[in-house]
C-alpha cells in the first residue's frame, strides 16, 4: 500500500480532519480500484487458461488422430509384411518338401535296388543249398534202401533157416 501525504497547502485549506478524510477517500479508492483490477485480472486469467485448455484439447485430439492414422498405416504395412513372409515361407516350405520327397524316392529306389540284389542272391543261395541237400538226400535214400535190402534179405534167410528145421 502506498504512502499518502497530503501538502501543507491542501492541509491548511482542508484542515486537520479534512486531509485525514482525503487520506482515507484515496485510500479506499486505491483498495477499491485494486480489488476491480484483481477481477478483471482474474477474469483474464481464467479466460486465458479456458483458451489455453481449449486449445491443448484440439491439440491433443488432432496428435491422437494423426497417431491414430500412423498406427493404422503402421498396422497395414505390418499385415503386408507378414502376407509377404508367409507367402515366402509356403514356397519354401513347398520347395522343400518337394526335394524331400525326391530324396525319399531316390532313397526308396536305392533300397528296393539293394533288396532285389540281396533275394536274388538269397535265392541263388537257396538254390545251392536245395541242389547240395537232394545230392544228400538222394545219397541217403541210396544207403537207406541198400540196408533195408539187407535186412529183409537177413530176415528172409532167417525165416528160410527157420523154416527147414521145422520142416525137418
Amino acid at each position: 500500500m502506498a504512502i499518502v501525504t497530503v501538502p501543507r497547502v491542501l492541509r491548511e485549506k482542508l484542515g486537520e480532519e479534512g486531509a485525514e478524510a482525503l487520506v482515507a477517500l484515496l485510500n479506499e479508492a486505491a483498495r477499491h480500484e485494486r480489488n476491480n483490477l484483481l477481477g478483471i485480472l482474474e477474469e483474464r486469467f481464467e479466460r486465458r487458461v479456458t483458451d489455453e485448455g481449449k486449445r491443448l484439447d484440439n491439440r491433443i485430439t488432432e496428435v491422437e488422430a494423426r497417431l491414430n492414422e500412423r498406427i493404422t498405416e503402421v498396422e497395414a504395412r505390418l499385415n503386408e509384411r507378414i502376407t509377404e513372409v508367409e507367402a515366402r515361407l509356403n514356397e519354401r516350405i513347398t520347395e522343400v518338401e518337394a526335394r524331400l520327397n525326391e530324396r525319399i524316392t531316390e532313397v526308396e529306389a536305392r533300397l528296393n535296388e539293394r533288396i532285389s540284389s540281396v533275394e536274388a542272391k538269397l535265392e541263388k543261395q537257396i538254390a545251392e543249398v536245395e541242389a547240395r541237400l537232394g545230392e544228400r538226400l538222394a545219397g541217403v535214400r541210396a544207403d537207406l534202401i541198400r540196408w533195408m535190402f539187407l535186412f529183409w534179405v537177413g530176415q528172409i534167410g532167417t525165416l528160410v533157416a527157420l523154416l527147414f528145421a521145422f520142416l525137418r
